[in-house]
């Protein structure tokens, strides 16, 4: 015996069946999970014509279907399901809107659906009055006929009944299930026309994949349907977390463009300066004693971009962030203290990079650190070292999320009258397969 029984009466019943009877539904009727009819209302008729619809009273355009063949049609339908819990439901723009909680609802508390496909201008009055239990509505809009909201409420609820799809993870993490739109989803290759799969994706951390997941279900939801969003109750400590964060991202960039890296030049100038002077007042704020003074300034940059070592970031045809990578020894490297580099590797060395201040926050950072280990590897170097303000907490964050070791102390003088302490990083890049 099915799990589900859906009976539509319609006047297009080899239409609704043939779209029915296909993949997943057509499957799961074949095993007895669920057991759809489409049932011809034409076939109940009780005149020479076949009539099913006439003129209505009072005058008016069009016509109304009649009230006699509906309730034949659902009497027959009601006589071959002795004993289900029996739903009869009249697709109609005056009905309640459907949601996701409507199809669960109707899998919970029902065990057959009738669903009642009009056409014309309707059905008589005094059939809904007699026969339908409620009235739903796919949304503020007019269909010519019932069969696409019947269609569409039989594969919404058919979905949720056991068996139908493999594993109920299929469903309860997509849009709507607990309130959120569902989280984005990628497949091969991982780079498509100057777009990548995110990293979390890549990495096998289970736990933190998850936890990307429930965060974009948040920034979706807001982005897209901010009623939902609004009215989302968090369900435990960690929804409550990701709302708050959501909440405070508002006003942030979304990388909507592909980005670009490439070598800087001279006309670029302007841009990187500008970026250094964000990222100087956002150092103060911090109370980080580094870049507080002229360090680094144009001749710094000119030098960079002169050897070809300084690269820009491109969203669109905004310049977002700059590092420079150097395959020159750094001096101050060799007295590393309270730790070591690891031995017997050439390296490359980061230095001066930062991120434009309207981008802070959109994972333009992490992108950031994704181009610097491309560039490593074009230049044959899988080790990447670098030093960081040893109270600069979010970049030493970033290096670590983007699998730098702290390694050691270092002094570093190249801002005469600031703090010199420095903490040194190194990152051994893997080679994916």
């Amino acid at each position: 015996m099915s799990e589900m029984k859906i009976d539509i009466l319609t006047l297009f019943p080899d239409t609704v069946h043939a779209v029915l009877h296909e993949s997943i539904l057509g499957r799961a009727a074949r095993k007895g999970a669920v057991e759809i009819s489409c049932v011809q209302i034409r076939d109940f008729t009780e005149n020479k014509q076949n009539q099913v619809d006439d003129y209505p009273y009072g005058g008016g355009w069009g016509c109304v279907m009649m009230a006699q063949p509906l309730k034949s049609c659902l009497e027959h339908v009601m006589a071959a399901a002795p004993g289900k819990r029996s739903r009869v439901i009249y697709l109609s723009p005056q009905g309640e809107p459907y949601t996701q909680e409507t199809a669960r609802r109707l899998v919970r508390d029902y065990d057959h659906l009738v669903l009642v496909c009009g056409h014309y201008e309707g059905v008589d009055e005094r059939f809904i009055e007699a026969c339908v239990d409620e009235e739903i509505s796919l949304g503020d809009f007019v269909l010519t006929g019932g069969e696409i909201a019947a269609m569409a409420v039989a594969d919404s609820v058919c979905r949720l009944v056991p068996g139908v799809l493999s594993d109920e993870q299929c469903y309860i993490g997509e849009s709507h299930w607990d309130g959120l739109l569902e989280y984005p989803q990628y497949t091969r290759p991982e780079l498509w026309e100057g777009r990548e799969v995110p990293q979390v994706l890549l990495g096998g951390d289970h736990e933190k994949v998850e936890q990307w997941r429930r965060r974009e279900q948040f920034r979706r939801t807001k982005a897209k349907r901010p009623d939902l969003f609004a009215r989302f109750v968090p369900a435990d400590k960690n929804d409550e977390k990701l709302y708050e964060e959501v909440k405070r991202e508002s006003g942030r960039v979304v990388l909507s463009e592909p980005l670009v890296c490439r070598a800087a030049a001279k006309e670029d100038l302007p841009d990187i300066l500008r970026i250094v002077e964000e990222a100087r007042e956002g150092l103060k704020k911090q109370r980080v004693d580094q870049w507080q003074g002229p360090y680094p300034d144009e001749k710094h940059f000119l030098f960079d971009i002169d050897r070809g070592e300084c690269f820009v970031i491109l969203h669109g045809a905004e310049t977002a962030a700059f590092f420079t990578l150097s395959t020159r020894a750094e001096a101050s490297y060799a007295a590393i203290s309270d730790g070591r580099w690891t031995e017997g590797m050439d390296a490359a060395v980061l230095h001066r990079c930062a991120v434009a201040a309207k981008y802070r926050g959109s994972g333009m950072a992490e992108k950031l650190m994704r181009f610097v280990d491309e560039r490593a590897l074009a230049l044959g170097l899988r080790c990447v070292r670098t030093d960081t303000h040893r109270k600069n907490k979010a970049m030493q964050r970033l290096l670590r999320e983007s699998g730098y070791r702290y390694r050691g102390n270092l002094q570093v003088f190249v801002e005469p009258g600031h703090d010199t302490a420095r903490q040194a990083y190194e990152k051994i890049i893997k080679i994916r397969k």
